[in-house]
C-alpha cells in the first residue's frame, strides 16, 4: 500500500482521480453487498438511484486521493485548496476565544479539512486505528502534520478533545462514524434509525462554535473547494436532541452534493450489544 500511495502521490490529481474512479467502479461491480448497500442507502434518502454510478467513481476517488494528502508535505496538500466558503466564520470563532467544534462528515475530501483547519491554530481530530496494522504508520505520518494533533478513540481521547476545546483550540471529527455499542443513540438519519455518536452532542455543550465543514472534489483534479458554514439551526437542548440536530444537519450537507458522500459506509448497520430504539430516542427523530 505504501508503494501504490508514493507511486500516485507522484501523477498529476487528475490522473489520480481517473484511476480511482475506474477503481470505484470496479468494486461496484465486484462486490455485491456493496452495490446493495449503496443502492438501499441511496433510495432510502429519497434520491435518484441514478446517482449510485457517479457515487461509487466519486468514493475511488476519495480513497487514491489519499495519497496526495498524506504523502505530500501539509503545505503542498493545502495548496489544492483553490476556494474557501465561510472562512471568515472560522476567523470570527478564533477571535470569540471559544474553543471550535469541526463537524466533517464522510462527504467529498474529508481528509484536507483537518489539514486546513490546523492553519488556524492547533486542532485535536479523533483517531480510530485502522484494521490492517500495516497502515497505521503510514496514516499517522499523513496525519500528524504541525498544528494537527490525533486523539485516540477512546476515553483518554475524550479527555484530550475536552481539553482542548477548553483550551478554546479547535477539534475536528467525523460526526456520521458508527460508535461503538454504548457510546450512541438510536436517532433518525434520512428517514431510517441509525446508530449515532452522541460524543460530538457532548462536545456542542462545551460552550464551542460548532462550525460543519467538507471538501468538495471539483472536477479534472482541479482541486478542492472548503465550506464551513453553521448549523441551521444551531445545535442546542440536551444531548440527544444535539445529536439529531447535527445528524438533519449532516442531511442538508450531503444533498447539496450527493455523489460525493460515502454511501457504501453503512450507517444503519445493527450492532449486537446495541439496543433497539427507545422511546426516549424516538421521540427525537
Amino acid at each position: 500500500m505504501l508503494f501504490l500511495f508514493k507511486t500516485l502521490s507522484r501523477l498529476p490529481p487528475i490522473w489520480v482521480h481517473r484511476l480511482g474512479a475506474l477503481a470505484g467502479a470496479l468494486a461496484y461491480l465486484a462486490s455485491p453487498r456493496y452495490r446493495r448497500n449503496l443502492r438501499e442507502n441511496i433510495q432510502a434518502a429519497g434520491l435518484d438511484e441514478n446517482l449510485v454510478w457517479s457515487a461509487a467513481m466519486e468514493a475511488g476517488k476519495q480513497a487514491l486521493e489519499l495519497s496526495h494528502i498524506w504523502m505530500k508535505s501539509q503545505t503542498e496538500a493545502n495548496a489544492s485548496i483553490v476556494e474557501v466558503i465561510g472562512r471568515e466564520l472560522v476567523v470570527a470563532a478564533k477571535a470569540a476565544g471559544r474553543g471550535i467544534l469541526f463537524l466533517t462528515p464522510h462527504l467529498g475530501c474529508f481528509e484536507i479539512t483537518a489539514q486546513y483547519c490546523a492553519t488556524f491554530g492547533d486542532i485535536t481530530v479523533l483517531y480510530r486505528p485502522p484494521r490492517q496494522k500495516s497502515l497505521q504508520q503510514m496514516i499517522l505520518a499523513g496525519r500528524q502534520r504541525p498544528g494537527l494533533h490525533l486523539a485516540s478513540a477512546d476515553l483518554s481521547g475524550v479527555r484530550a478533545l475536552i481539553k482542548a476545546l477548553r483550551k478554546g483550540e479547535s477539534v475536528g471529527m467525523l460526526p456520521d462514524q458508527a460508535p461503538k455499542a454504548g457510546e450512541g443513540a438510536w436517532l433518525d438519519f434520512f428517514n431510517r434509525p441509525a446508530y449515532t455518536m452522541t460524543l460530538a452532542a457532548r462536545l456542542s455543550e462545551t460552550g464551542a462554535t460548532v462550525l460543519m465543514v467538507w471538501g468538495e472534489r471539483l472536477p479534472q483534479g482541479r482541486g478542492y473547494r472548503l465550506h464551513f458554514s453553521l448549523p441551521n439551526p444551531a445545535i442546542t437542548g440536551d444531548t440527544l436532541t444535539r445529536a439529531q440536530q447535527i445528524n438533519h444537519a449532516i442531511e442538508r450537507l450531503i444533498r447539496a452534493c450527493p455523489t460525493q458522500y460515502l454511501w457504501g459506509y453503512n450507517r444503519y448497520k445493527g450492532k449486537p450489544e446495541a439496543a433497539a430504539p427507545t422511546a426516549s430516542e424516538q421521540s427525537h427523530e
